[in-house]
């Protein structure tokens, strides 16, 4: 046999060879994803189309809870809710966490521990942080209306109030999550070019023209991916509500998750839960893609 043909007959032999251990390798991988991801999801799917209490036998359903969920007065209220959630959690997120970011970006004592500190909330459990903040906000004995009563403030109705509940919740969601995306423009701030900087300084810019001409636009990237992880994240509320108000008072703080939730293990009604799951990955999916568009004309305006 030629030395050439021996030399290909190794070299598809080595590949054979490798192609194998890579299966081998991502075989565990692709066993989770179908198993705890792919499996759900094609059972979840599956239910939308059936009733089913999970004590009886499913029942098939039809289009029966689509066709509810098309008229159905809470799952749109819950809707609602969560875009005014995020209307607030959003922008005040981005605010916070880019501010932030910019302070602890500086020469600072401790900076190695303030960088800490404003990151610890994101590990601590969110129940633990709800209980926390319920104590903050109770209307007799909240930590907040003591403060406010000291200064001569009448106290306020943190979560009993239909037009503040919300909003309290908003302010909660965003301490608990800003030090994860302070992380995130600190990444950022690290691969801007000090040049750009030391170019406009030259030409007598402010502090404010150095952030709005240079900083900004070069943290869009960072930006953009803010907004998207707090949109997904956002659309997920549950424990807050959960904990904090049960989704009132009448019905102002029910987020679609939580909703869900009550109509799951509640009502046992998995069905119709299921339909409402794909209604919501739907909606958080279109609503991604508009952002994505405007944050895609954004950045090449």
């Amino acid at each position: 046999m030629p030395a050439e043909a021996r030399a290909h007959g190794r070299a598809g032999v080595r590949a054979t060879g490798d192609s194998g251990a890579g299966l081998a390798l991502a075989a565990p991988y692709a066993l989770f994803l179908l198993v705890f991801s792919l499996g759900p999801i094609a059972f979840a799917i599956a239910l939308v189309f059936m009733h089913w209490d999970l004590v009886t036998a499913p029942d098939f359903a039809g289009l029966d809870n689509l066709a509810y969920l098309a008229s159905d007065a809470k799952f749109w209220q819950a809707i609602v809710n969560t875009l005014l959630f995020l209307s607030i959690h959003l922008p005040l997120q981005i605010a916070v966490a880019l501010g932030l970011a910019l302070a602890l970006d500086r020469p600072l004592a401790l900076r190695s521990f303030w960088r800490a500190a404003f990151f610890l909330p994101v590990v601590i459990s969110g129940a633990a942080v709800t209980i926390l903040w319920s104590s903050l906000y109770a209307t007799d004995i909240g930590l907040l209306n003591r403060a406010l009563g000291a200064i001569g403030v009448g106290g306020v109705a943190w979560l009993t109030d239909p037009d503040i509940a919300m909003p309290a919740i908003a302010v909660m969601a965003t301490w608990k999550n800003v030090g994860f995306y302070v992380v995130i423009y600190l990444a950022g701030l690290q691969y801007v070019p000090r040049s750009c900087y030391e170019a406009i300084e030259l030409d007598g810019a402010t502090a404010w023209q150095r952030f709005r001409y240079v900083t900004l636009p070069l943290l869009r990237p960072q930006t953009a991916l803010v907004v998207t992880l707090s949109t997904i994240n956002g659309f997920q509320l549950f424990i807050e509500p959960y904990v904090l108000t049960g989704g009132g008072p009448l019905r102002r703080t029910l987020s679609v998750v939580l909703y869900m939730y009550n109509t799951a293990f509640s009502y046992q009604k998995m069905g119709y839960a299921a339909t409402l799951g794909l209604a919501l990955a739907v909606v958080i999916f279109s609503v991604l893609v508009v952002q994505r568009r405007f944050i895609g004309a954004a950045e090449t305006a």
